[in-house]
């Protein structure tokens, strides 16, 4: 029986796909295998020796400590592009609602609820202090081209803007989707200097706080408008405001409101609203949820942020998986002492990724405990466990 401890409402889609046979899910469970979270902050949480896997229903991960997780053999996986459309369709009101006045004009046009007759007169005559430019013909740059950066580029370009894309680290599955005519940058630089609006869809990290600030703000267009739906570190707060106040930057749309956001001119601050649609939620519980079975199961690794992809059909009886530090020669001394133990091996598969490296190593003959705690011992070995086929 595995046991899932969820951190948020989770959507049933999601909730409804473990086999309640052998799936406990709950919200208080105090050793849990896994545990499944929306926004819930875990840094600084300490967690059970139990913990296998951590799933965000969700894109970002900022708030899982994904270093801690790595030392401890814990697999944090995300959920890329369950919530993309969600989000590429507020980026698209976003680009709307920064060039068009339409929350000033409706404001305004409710203070004057009450003038009865003198409506249809005020409106004709106040309009013009809510115009606003069209978005056809202008030029979006949009950094960072996963799920919804992709999406959001190919949508501008239908709406007849013209797209610039940055971002060192497409993937082969982003490029193929990426329309043809998007234009690429070879710099971040290059395309602040070209853009009239610049949307980010980045996840925040160390090498991406705080990438935009008041040196990147000097090398763009007076008066661009940026839009921020991913995270809101991304943009150097006091830098933005003393960009509007300046008159810089035209219009900050961010989905990451503070105090001092609030209170800034022509800052447009949304209640983070980009996953919140009922499809994003379920999809990105349904994503979740079945990357977390197919881990427990059978050891697959889909869409994790800190160990590498890895999968293998298992055809034998018993499976070994093993995380350990991406170092010369673990494979071999695994091999070394299992086959010492007489144990054949019937396939494997080694992946690594930065400093991890992840193991699925099928075997004929069932592995003892101390043939266990002989792969354990072995300097660089995170995390060690043994699963059979059902």
């Amino acid at each position: 029986m595995f046991r899932i401890r969820t951190m948020n409402r989770i959507s049933p889609a999601g909730l409804d796909l473990f086999p309640r046979d052998r799936y406990e899910v709950a919200s208080d469970l105090p050793h849990p295998d896994a545990i499944l979270v929306r926004s819930a902050e875990l840094c600084g949480v300490e967690f059970p020796g139990t913990v296998k896997a951590i799933a965000r229903a969700g894109a970002g991960y900022n708030n899982i400590p994904v270093e801690m997780c790595s030392a401890q053999g814990v697999v944090v996986f995300n959920t890329p592009g369950g919530n993309a459309n969600a989000v590429k369709e507020l980026a698209i009101a976003a680009l709307i609602l920064s060039s068009r006045n339409v929350l000033g004009g409706i404001s305004w046009a409710a203070s004057i609820a009450g003038r009865a007759d003198e409506v249809p007169d005020l409106v004709e005559k106040e309009k013009s202090r809510f115009e606003g430019p069209e978005i056809y013909g202008k030029t979006l740059g949009v950094v960072g081209l996963g799920a919804v950066g992709v999406m959001v580029a190919n949508d501008a370009m239908a709406l007849g803007m013209t797209v610039i894309g940055y971002d060192p680290y497409i993937s082969v599955d982003a490029a193929w989707n990426l329309a043809g005519q998007v234009k690429r940058a070879d710099t971040l630089e290059s395309l602040l200097a070209r853009a009239d609006y610049v949307t980010l869809h980045l996840p925040l990290a160390e090498a991406t706080r705080g990438i935009l600030n008041a040196e990147k703000f000097r090398l763009m267009k007076k008066g661009a408008r940026i839009i921020n739906l991913a995270r809101g570190g991304l943009v150097n707060e006091k830098d933005i405001i003393a960009a509007l106040d300046a008159e810089k930057i035209s219009v900050y749309v961010t989905d990451f409101p503070s105090a001092e956001l609030l209170g800034a001119k022509r800052a447009i601050c949304i209640p983070h609203l980009g996953a919140s649609t009922p499809e994003a939620e379920d999809n990105c519980a349904v994503m979740a949820a079945r990357q977390l079975m197919a881990f427990l199961e059978t050891g697959a690794i889909r869409n994790s942020v800190n160990f590498p992809q890895c999968q293998l059909e298992q055809r034998a009886p018993h499976r070994l998986l093993v995380a350990n530090r991406n170092i010369p020669n673990m494979v071999g001394q695994i091999t070394t002492i299992l086959a010492g133990a007489e144990i054949n091996i019937m396939d494997l598969i080694n992946h690594h990724r930065d400093d991890f490296a992840y193991n699925i190593i099928d075997t004929e003959q069932e592995i003892p405990p101390p043939v266990l705690e002989r792969i354990v011992a072995v300097d660089g070995i995170i995390r060690c466990r043994v699963i059979e086929k059902p």
